[in-house]
């Protein structure tokens, strides 16, 4: 019976170590890759495959997994350092990067501690590139910079089996003496715009107003050359009518009408009369003159009007008559100023 014991717990003994041993197996057999990540497989110590998200088998003892890669995207602080211009100015410079890993064996074995490589190399060209610009290029142009670095940086990462995918500066500060200048420079730039944007202004009011002026003189000289000729034209236009009137009279005295002769006399007589009581230096105006004679010149100038048309005959002297219709001569005809 102790025979048997004996046998009985050596074989369960050997079950359990079996059952240990199983789960051992499976354990390392059976894998899962989280979502996100790439697991590098080595046999023997050397690189065979790479097993991607999910569940995953290896063979037990001969193969075992040799990287936990993470394939997210992954930002990565570069520590901020000082960096001198090319005009000889210091600048401290933070910038960040960001990358994501593509080839998760390259990023394994062709590069010791990624990160420290990428930080590294993004401090050395943050250098070069900055050190090749002017202060002012530098605080003004950070999208030429940002574009310099991700291509330098991601040629250099290539081999990695990293793409870099975005590099920023985060800040870039010029000392506080350099900051002070800058703005007094700013300053002295805005004051020149706004003196510059004044005398620009008052130039166009200037201009402005002359061009006022001159559109005022040249509608002034319009309107007096239009007067002008409106005077000209009425002056032309009397001046028709008094030879057209003066031809008339002529005519009537070579007829030998003397009404015509009275009406000219009246008018030029009432006309001299009309100037004198019109001037302002006359105050009294004396008229040496009868009052039957006035009358007789208005009594002419009637006459004359009522006989324009009327035919003239002519006696055997020559002398010119005018009848009322019927041949006989005017008895009321008589030279102007007969009382």
């Amino acid at each position: 019976m102790n025979g048997i014991d004996g046998n009985l717990g050596v074989l369960q003994i050997a079950v359990i170590v079996l059952v240990i041993f199983t789960i051992i197996v499976i354990s390392r057999a059976v894998r899962s890759v989280p979502q996100g990540e790439e697991w590098t497989i080595e046999r023997f110590g050397r690189y065979v495959r790479t097993l991607g998200p999910g569940l995953r088998f290896l063979w037990p003892v001969i193969e075992r997994v040799g990287r936990r890669m993470n394939m997210m995207e992954t930002v990565l602080d570069i520590e901020g350092q000082e960096v001198i211009t090319r005009d000889n100015a210091m600048v401290h410079a933070d910038a960040v990067a960001f990358y994501q890993v593509i080839e998760a064996s390259m990023a394994a074995y062709e590069v010791r501690d990624l990160e420290n490589a990428l930080q590294n190399l993004a401090m050395t060209n943050i250098r070069s590139v900055i050190g090749a610009m002017d202060l002012d290029d530098v605080l003004s142009n950070r999208d030429v910079i940002n574009s310099k670095l991700l291509g330098i940086i991601d040629d250099a990462a290539h081999p990695w089996g990293v793409k870099v995918t975005r590099v920023e500066i985060k800040d870039l500060s010029p000392p506080a003496d350099i900051v002070a200048a800058m703005g007094r420079q700013m300053k002295a730039e805005r004051d020149k715009r706004a003196d510059v944007l004044q005398a620009e202004g008052q130039k166009q009011s200037a201009i402005l107003k002359a061009e006022g002026v001159r559109e005022s003189q040249v509608r002034e000289a319009e309107g007096r050359r239009e007067a002008a000729f409106l005077d000209a034209e009425a002056r032309e236009r009397l001046a028709q009518a008094e030879a057209k009137a003066t031809e008339m009279v002529s005519l009537a005295i070579s007829e030998g009408d003397i009404q015509a002769v009275n009406y000219f006399v009246a008018t030029k007589y009432t006309e001299a009369l009309r100037d004198i009581a019109a001037s302002p230096s006359s105050r009294v105006v004396i008229v040496p003159i009868e009052a039957g004679g006035i009358a007789g010149a208005v009594a002419g100038i009637a006459e004359l009007t009522r006989t324009i048309g009327q035919p003239v005959k002519r006696d055997a002297r020559g002398a010119g008559t005018t009848d009322g219709g019927d041949g006989a001569p005017d008895p009321g005809a008589r030279p102007w100023g007969g009382s």
